[in-house]
């Protein structure tokens, strides 16, 4: 691990790969030196939303290809917090979680500020999401 460096947390599902999640790594990588990404299992998810169209294992081999990405981790849950502990725990300091800004709250921005970290917002891209890929897809759109 490189601890020396600006290190940044940034979390997606990753399901359907489209510009509006090029754009918030790209964001984000430019924000620090080196990003890890927290790829949603498929149970995290369908949590909140529909479950993924791509398996978790093709999505983290997706996600791992961008060359924006240093680092890909599984996050269990919506909320960041125990993913960043355990990043922590094994030596990462994470001194940015970056998001897009379409969420009112950003799940683990207490944790990260208590570390002395820092949240930070992407602009959202609205132009594209996996929804309009899929609705487009089906002719709904």
């Amino acid at each position: 691990m490189v601890t020396e460096l600006k290190v940044g947390y940034a979390f997606v599902a990753g399901d359907v790969l489209h510009v509006g999640i090029l754009r918030l790594l790209r964001f984000a990588r430019g924000l620090c030196d080196f990003l890890i990404v927290g790829v949603l299992t498929d149970e995290a998810v369908a949590s909140y939303k529909r479950s993924p169209i791509i398996p978790f294992d093709e999505r983290v081999d997706i996600i791992s290809s961008l060359k924006y990405v240093d680092m890909v981790v599984a996050q269990k849950s919506r909320d960041t917090t125990e993913t960043l502990k355990g990043l922590v725990n094994d030596g990462w300091n994470v001194e940015l979680l970056i998001h897009g800004d379409d969420w009112p709250e950003i799940p683990g921005a207490d944790y990260i500020q208590s570390i002395g970290g820092r949240v930070v917002r992407t602009p959202y891209y609205t132009l594209q999401s996996t929804t309009k890929i899929i609705d487009k897809i089906r002719g709904i759109q």
